[in-house]
């Protein structure tokens, strides 16, 4: 078997703990179908909290369980002995926590070697954590002081144990997201809300959406692989890197940021597909006739979204969506005092800890603070936009592409940082494309 798992890694150009995890995570897909169809509510808690840690453990060795024991449990405990402030204890323990697996692993040094641990998956599973205990924190106050959001996935009852469990583990959902809520578990599993049958006898069929995602996910491999070889990221080091023109480094800077976000669309497909069919990506019905099933809950990329982004205001909301979304309801709009605005300090603060949930590497810390930056100049010629008179079309239209020029070349340029990560690397690439322009 070790042979065979070696040569087959071998073939596709992976390392065979690579090839372990991503078998792991293909297998989410057929386990999310069984779980589908697990009768009642208990035994689907059970299927889902145990099929999620054993592919953990057929992924990434028995002590991932363990690490993911750790925030759960500390997690359940405050939600337990300090209801009135679960929410930030938890926050606090597990970034805390979490924190202190990247700087132990150091994972994003071992992905590039072709290793894989658990710390991926650990991040999505703190997410899940810290919005279960804020949301049961939110169950013991008033609900007219609370954002819509806020009403709608608040907890009034702390849930069981095994309904805990079968939450954080999911099927797996844990390897790589989306990010969902207690809530919306809770209610699939006994099918209730919009899960519970319509008068109509509707019950939405996730076959067609999930077939549709899962040829995303193969169109986005094969062109990753198509194209990593020609813009690898090892010429950035090369001498002849140095000896090209300004124009030159700033497209392979493009082509390179480009190459690499195949990848995570490919990983996002798989997931969608995933928890489409499980059910749990089922967010509603159109209001067409005949209506058709909606399924926005387990999208986590619009990728045509992100590559012709007219704004960087937009990216957010069609870059790790789900993400997003827990970013903006429970750091973002929490941070914002009623009767006030969010501004420019909301904005930096939640992309630090986006920056520090993704790992301390200071690539990444650059690049999110770089990306605030970004976002907010990117609102500053959209003000400009909105400014300009009416019957001046010409000179709006020019703004409105300026904007999107300005989004694909600062994202592109900025990404870099983001996937070589390491400090030497970001500030060797950082001042490189201008620094030639201006010698």
């Amino acid at each position: 078997m070790g042979l065979e798992m070696e040569s087959m890694a071998a073939s596709i150009g992976v390392s065979v703990p690579v090839l372990r995890f991503l078998l792991c995570y293909v297998a989410t897909i057929p386990v999310s179908v069984l779980w589908r169809f697990v009768p009642g509510p208990l035994a689907k808690h059970i299927f889902a909290a145990a099929s999620g840690a054993i592919l953990s453990y057929l992924s990434f060795g028995f002590s991932s369980n363990l690490h993911f024991l750790v925030p759960m449990s500390l997690g359940y405990a405050s939600m337990l002995f300090f209801r009135a402030h679960c929410g930030i204890i938890t926050f606090l323990l597990g970034f805390g926590y979490l924190i202190g697996c990247h700087m132990y692993y150091m994972s994003g040094d071992a992905w590039k070697e072709g290793g894989i641990d658990a710390t991926g998956a650990l991040m999505v599973l703190t997410l899940k954590v810290i919005s279960c205990a804020i949301n049961y924190n939110d169950g013991i106050l008033k609900e007219e002081g609370l954002r819509e959001a806020q009403k709608k996935n608040r907890l009034i009852k702390l849930p069981s144990l095994i309904e805990y469990f079968g939450y954080c583990l999911s099927c797996g959902s844990h390897f790589a997201g989306p990010v969902f809520e207690m809530k919306d578990y809770l209610d699939c599993t006994e099918s209730k809300g919009i899960w519970s049958p319509s008068e109509k006898g509707l019950s939405p069929s996730p076959f067609g959406a999930a077939v549709r995602a899962l040829l995303q996910a193969a169109f986005c491999m094969a062109l990753y692989l198509y194209l990593v070889p020609q813009f690898p990221l090892t010429r950035f080091t090369e001498p002849i890197y140095q000896e090209w023109g300004f124009w030159k480094r700033l497209s392979y800077q493009y082509m390179s940021g480009f190459t690499a976000r195949w990848k995570y669309y490919f990983i996002w497909s798989i997931s969608e597909a995933s928890i489409i069919l499980s059910g749990l990506g089922f967010s509603g019905w159109t209001d067409s006739s005949p209506p058709k099933p909606k399924w926005d809950r387990a999208k986590n990329v619009d990728i045509l979204g992100v590559e012709f982004a007219k704004s960087a205001v937009q990216l957010p909301l069609v870059w790790n969506i789900q993400v997003s979304t827990w970013l903006r309801h429970y750091v973002y709009e929490r941070l914002v005092k009623p009767g006030k605005k969010a501004g420019f300090f909301q904005l930096l603060a939640t992309q630090t800890v986006s920056a520090v949930w993704h790992g301390l590497y200071p690539g990444y810390i650059i690049f999110f603070v770089q990306s605030a930056l970004m976002i907010a100049g990117s609102r500053v010629i959209y003000r400009w936009q909105q400014s300009v008179p009416q019957g001046m079309d010409v000179v709006k239209n020019i703004l409105v592409f300026l904007n999107f020029a300005y989004t694909v070349l600062v994202l592109n340029y900025s990404c870099v940082g983001f996937i070589v990560s390491t400090l030497s690397f970001t500030l060797t690439l950082s001042p490189s494309p201008y620094m030639h322009a201006c010698t």
